[in-house]
């Protein structure tokens, strides 16, 4: 049986529109008002111009995976029922890469390639 899982410590003002997003299953990213500058984490400033104009946009969750890793078992009794999975990066095409879990997959072993 699995133990409760560990959760982030939120809401922060400035990734709480993010954390919200999560609960209906969207990923949410910003860009700036001033340089047009994609940014992921969610952040108060533009990292590119340190503009504090930003605007939240939700990501189609499409991309093309750049590598993974497969977790076969986790020493972690919360996360004991999870493996095998995969983590990985994905280059997302509105232009970020994210760290994630594969979903939906039978056999992550098999069934994932990168590209």
């Amino acid at each position: 049986m699995a133990g409760q899982r560990p959760l982030p410590r939120f809401p922060e003002p400035d990734t709480e529109p993010f954390w919200e997003a999560t609960k209906q299953h969207e990923l949410r990213y910003q860009t700036c008002n001033k340089c047009g500058e994609i940014i992921f984490y969610a952040r108060k400033h533009c990292p590119n111009c340190g503009s504090d104009g930003t605007s939240w946009h939700t990501s189609k969750g499409e991309g093309l995976l750049y590598t993974y890793s497969v977790i076969m078992q986790s020493r972690h009794p919360a996360f004991a029922d999870l493996g095998p999975y995969a983590l990985a990066y994905v280059d997302l095409d509105e232009g970020f890469r994210i760290m994630t879990n594969i979903v939906g997959v039978d056999n992550p072993v098999t069934d994932i390639t990168i590209g």
